[in-house]
């Protein structure tokens, strides 16, 4: 009894012998674990240069070389007028410019005049040139109108569109009329010659007008 207690104890440990050894061959081999790394620190010397600052100011620029001075004139200039109004050119051949009364100017016009108490077709003076300022800023146009007054009879015609005068600035207008401009349907060997202006607005309606001026102004065919 003994003995085979013995045997069995024998086996047993050599049983767990050689468990041990199987599961120390099974065993996986460690990793290995590499090296830490060293860390080396270097220390590099940088020489500073230290600059010298100056004490002194620096240096200043020398001022350029400057041109002459210009001259002086010695007598001022002269000083500049403003341009007037031209007048209504007169010559020879005219008697004016005459002023119309200023009962006929209404109440939109002023300084209406005219350069010839008579003008002819065939003889001089062959034209009279009528000027007039606007007293309204709503007139930008002038029409001028006529009719003739036959002397020798009783007909008068109707009033006649000529045109539009010219403008000549700050208001005032002018129309050259030569005796060929009247119509030929209302030529008179004697007769007066009667006009009136009306003022135009933008829209070419009228703003205002003279008085009707007649029996100022004489028209002929031929020489008196």
């Amino acid at each position: 009894m003994k003995r085979l207690f013995i045997l069995t104890m024998v086996f047993v440990l050599a049983l767990t012998a050689c468990d041990a050894m199987t599961a120390a061959t099974e065993a996986p081999a460690p990793t290995a674990v590499p090296p830490t790394a060293e860390v080396v620190v270097v220390t590099v010397e940088v020489p500073v240069e230290v600059t010298a600052v100056a004490s002194e100011a620096p240096p200043v620029a020398e001022p350029t070389a400057t041109q002459p001075p210009t001259a002086v004139p010695t007598q001022a200039p002269p000083t500049e007028v403003p341009p007037t109004e031209a007048a209504p050119a007169v010559s020879a051949d005219t008697d004016g410019p005459i002023m119309l009364a200023d009962s006929y100017w209404g109440d939109y016009f002023q300084n209406v005049t005219y350069t010839n108490s008579s003008f002819s077709l065939r003889c001089k003076p062959k034209e009279n040139i009528f000027t007039a300022t606007a007293t309204d800023d709503h007139i930008v146009a002038v029409d001028f109108y006529y009719r003739i007054e036959d002397k020798l009879g009783t007909a008068t015609s109707a009033w006649k569109n000529l045109g539009k005068m010219v403008p000549t600035g700050q208001g005032t207008f002018t129309l050259t009329m030569s005796g060929e401009d009247v119509h030929p349907d209302l030529r008179k060997a004697q007769a007066w010659f009667d006009f009136q202006l009306v003022g135009l607005n933008t829209q070419g309606q009228a703003v205002g007008r003279t008085e009707k001026i007649s029996q100022l102004v004489n028209y002929t065919i031929d020489c008196p």
